[in-house]
């Protein structure tokens, strides 16, 4: 059922002002994420930071990704509140933290979408079209849509891969199956919300 947007595939001609829905669909899933609100910089966000990485295996693979190659001794001194991280490490640090926090929620992010198959209502804001010529705008209205079932394991699953073309499609499935004819005007949006 994806497809391209029609008329609205070059969002800016007319100065509309949005972001694709498949990009915020991710950002949507995103700010369910929560973790460590002390800043990587603090002495207590850093340690809780390195806490969590350091106990597990799945820990050390994010620091791994995140591009944190260190001594052994060099970890025990941050460990031990001995020695600061560089900046440069400590924004790698912060990286593999959230990297982690991200993998580690993902079964209870399709939980909590689906829930139990009656899945989630979402409100879809459209463009912005302040910038637009009055005879260039459209009748554009926020939108109501319930997004059900297997649909969120695909979103999650494309979000925690950073497969910005598999959330595109995905979001062309949703708009094209629940909002008629008009779908393409919701292509792109200024922002997706739900409560999940």
């Amino acid at each position: 059922m994806a497809g391209t947007s029609g008329r609205w595939r070059d969002l800016g001609v007319f100065r509309a002002r949005g972001v694709h829905g498949g990009v915020a669909l991710a950002g949507g899933i995103d700010r369910m994420v929560t973790g460590i609100e002390s800043p990587v910089d603090s002495e207590r966000g850093l340690a809780a930071r390195l806490r969590y990485l350091t106990a597990s295996d799945a820990g050390y693979e994010a620091m791994d990704r995140a591009g944190i190659h260190v001594r052994p001794r060099a970890l025990i001194a941050w460990l031990a509140g001995e020695q600061t991280p560089s900046k440069a490490n400590l924004a790698r640090l912060d990286a593999a933290y959230w990297d982690l926090r991200r993998r580690n929620v993902v079964a209870d992010l399709k939980r909590r979408l689906t829930n139990s198959g009656r899945g989630t209502r979402i409100e879809i804001d459209p463009v912005d079209q302040s910038r637009v010529q009055h005879r260039h705008q459209r009748d554009l209205q926020t939108r109501n849509i319930n997004v059900r079932g297997a649909v969120w394991d695909r979103a999650v699953d494309a979000w925690i891969a950073h497969d910005t073309q598999e959330l595109e499609a995905i979001w062309d499935d949703i708009i094209q199956s629940t909002l008629g004819t008009d779908w393409d005007a919701y292509t792109h949006v200024s922002s997706i919300g739900w409560a999940a």
